[in-house]
């Protein structure tokens, strides 16, 4: 009886240094997927950086008013004057009845499927 109880306390020892190893190898995998995500991280933020630096560089006003006077005649630019813009009492906003009148439409719908 000693001797089988012997030979399952090692099997079991055996068992569990086996699955500590695997464990060992598991997680030490896991250390370095985070590593190089953490690495892709970073590479991703230095070329949105990079990105942000040359977005800001091309569109300096001073390029830009220059790359329009440039353009000027193949672009077909006018400068802008104030009779192009409007008057905020010239914008048609919705009548408040219509939609009061939508939404009790509304209401009603929902409660004829039910």
């Amino acid at each position: 009886m000693r001797s089988l109880f012997f030979v399952l306390t090692a099997l079991s020892v055996i068992g569990l240094a086996f699955w500590a190893y695997h464990e060992n190898y598991k997680t030490q995998e896991a250390l370095s997927n985070a590593e190089r995500l953490q690495h892709k991280i970073g590479a991703a933020r230095a070329r949105l950086a990079v990105l942000k630096a040359e977005w800001a560089y091309l569109n300096r006003p001073d390029r830009l008013r220059d790359l329009a006077e440039v353009n000027f005649e193949s672009l077909g630019l006018l400068p802008l004057r104030p009779d192009q813009f409007g008057r905020v009492d010239q914008v048609s906003y919705p009548q408040r009845a219509a939609v009061i009148d939508e939404q009790a439409i509304t209401v009603a719908s929902s409660g004829e499927d039910e």
